[in-house]
Order: C-alpha cells, then sequence, then structure tokens
C-alpha cells in the first residue's frame, strides 16, 4: 500500500475546501473529498483529472453521525489509515435581525458548523489512535468570526468562536495519542461565499463597504504548511487575510 499521507476534508466541492483538496493532492497526499453533492465532487475531481488512487468523492452529510462514520470508514478502507482531518465545511444564516432569525436556520448551521466539526473529530481520533504508527492531525476551519463578529451573523459567529474551545479541548484530549490540533482563521478569501464582499457588505458602524480580497490559493498554501509539520511541532492558530480587509483596528 502507498506510503502517502491520506487527508479528509470536508466541504470540499466548492471555494476553500476545493482549493485546499486540490492543493494536498498536489503535496502528494490521498484525499477523501467530502461534501453534500456527490455528483459536484465527482465532477470536481473528472475536471482536475484525479483518479481514485489520488483522490475519492463522498457524498457526506456531516450533521448526520452514520454519514460521517461511512465516510471515515470509506477512506480507511481505501487507503488504509488517515493522517490529516480539514473541519471545514461550514453553512451561515440569512442576516436579519437577531430577533427574527428562525430556530430553524440557528439550529441548521449550529449543527453543520459545530456538531459536524464533533463528529468528524471523534471518527479521526477513532482511527488516528489504533494505526501505526498512531496520530495525525486536524485543522479546523475557524473563520475571522471565531473572534471578530460581522452584524447579523449570530449562529455563524457562535459556532466559530465554540470552534475555537474544539480545537483547544482536541489539542489537549490529542496529546496522548499523537494527535495534533489546529485552527486557521481565514478572512476574505476570493470564493463563492465571499463574492458578495465585491459587491458592498454591512460594516459595525452601520456603512456599506466593498472590502479587499484575496486569492482563495494562499488559504491552501498556509494550510499544506500546517499539515506538513512532523506531529512533534503544531501551529495551534493561524490567521490569514486580505492586508487591507477591516479587521485590525476599529471598526
Amino acid at each position: 500500500m502507498s506510503s502517502s499521507p491520506v487527508a479528509i476534508v470536508t466541504g470540499a466541492g466548492t471555494g476553500i475546501g476545493r482549493a485546499v483538496m486540490l492543493a494536498l493532492v498536489s503535496a502528494g497526499y490521498r484525499v477523501g473529498a467530502a461534501g453534500r453533492n456527490g455528483e459536484r465532487l465527482q465532477q470536481g475531481l473528472a475536471d482536475a483529472g484525479l483518479g481514485p488512487d489520488q483522490a475519492l468523492a463522498i457524498a457526506t452529510d456531516i450533521t448526520d453521525p452514520d454519514s460521517v462514520k461511512a465516510l471515515f470508514t470509506k477512506v480507511k478502507e481505501q487507503y488504509g489509515r488517515l493522517d490529516l482531518l480539514f473541519n471545514n465545511a461550514g453553512i451561515g444564516a440569512p442576516p436579519v435581525p437577531l430577533e427574527e432569525l428562525s430556530v430553524k436556520h440557528w439550529r441548521a448551521v449550529v449543527d453543520t458548523n459545530l456538531t459536524g466539526a464533533f463528529l468528524c473529530t471523534q471518527e479521526a481520533f477513532r482511527i488516528m489512535k489504533e494505526q501505526s504508527p498512531q496520530g495525525g492531525r486536524i485543522i479546523n476551519n475557524g473563520s475571522i468570526s471565531a473572534t471578530s463578529p460581522r452584524p447579523r451573523s449570530a449562529p455563524y459567529t457562535a459556532t466559530k468562536h465554540a470552534m475555537t474551545g474544539l480545537t483547544k479541548s482536541t489539542s489537549l484530549d490529542g496529546r496522548a495519542y499523537n494527535i495534533a490540533c489546529g485552527q486557521i482563521d481565514i478572512g476574505n478569501a476570493a470564493t463563492e461565499m465571499t463574492e458578495p464582499m465585491r459587491r458592498g457588505i454591512p460594516q459595525a458602524n452601520g456603512d456599506i463597504l466593498v472590502e479587499p480580497m484575496m486569492d482563495v490559493a494562499h488559504v491552501a498554501d498556509a494550510v499544506v504548511h500546517m499539515a506538513r509539520l512532523p506531529l512533534d511541532a503544531n501551529v495551534q492558530f493561524m490567521t490569514i487575510m486580505a492586508t487591507k480587509m477591516p479587521f485590525v483596528g476599529r471598526g
């Protein structure tokens, strides 16, 4: 069996997840590409010319424990082990006044962004603890919202703050098993999700501002850097952002 390292990337069909998945393959990883839309995943791998020896497209609902278990089982059966999990999948809620937000939308964001990451972390632990050599790495996509919210973003911001707690707890609980965990907080990477920033989005003072962006390839490179460290070294928290975005300083 190949000695190339193995990764799982959630939310791999578009945006940051797709960019990271492709960068990991280029770096020599075999990747389980997970996402809700199996056909889009398959088409993405075909467009990139990737075969099953390099990447697998696995339709996954990360809010469903059985679906998550099936994802990790399939990757282990195909590639034999797991060296990296990138907990990337996430959604937002409509940007409405807090008091008008539906409980349905709140729960959907919590289930995807937080519970989904937890379920994937559990399955990664189960594999990484038992494999030989033992251990692996988990990288969580925290977002700039893990420290600084945008207006009308309570569900997304709350889950990303919680992701920081999950990152720290995972780091502690993983030490005994050579499992490292870090978090990357990303600001204004140019993807489908951030396209509205080019038209202008609300700021803390009520203004509407067109925000600077950066190429998503820089995020992918940063994740690969974190991933390729030896397990006795860890980037606990990294912030990568468009240099001129309105984050550092008073809004």
